[in-house]
């Protein structure tokens, strides 16, 4: 699954084979989004990871820097899949 924007925020769910995995990608990707200072609304059970991206300065709409992070966790997340 891509991410698909709805609601006025990107959206993705990840995968991962177990709690320790989808743990490490989080981590990973808290780091990135530190950099960038912006942060994602996420959940995370067991072995999935649900992503929502929105900025919200710009009034909860999606802008560059929802597509820059989303690119870059994507990118994360091939990591993780054969």
């Amino acid at each position: 699954m891509e991410w698909k924007e709805s609601k006025k925020m990107l959206k993705r769910t990840f995968t991962f084979d177990d709690f320790a995995e989808a743990f490490a990608f989080m981590t990973e990707v808290a780091f990135h989004a530190e950099k960038q200072n912006h942060h994602p609304n996420w959940s995370n059970v067991w072995n999935t990871v649900e992503i929502e991206l929105t900025t919200h300065d710009e009034g909860n709409i999606v802008t560059e820097k929802d597509h820059n992070l989303a690119s870059i966790i994507s990118k994360i997340y091939g990591k993780y899949v054969d």
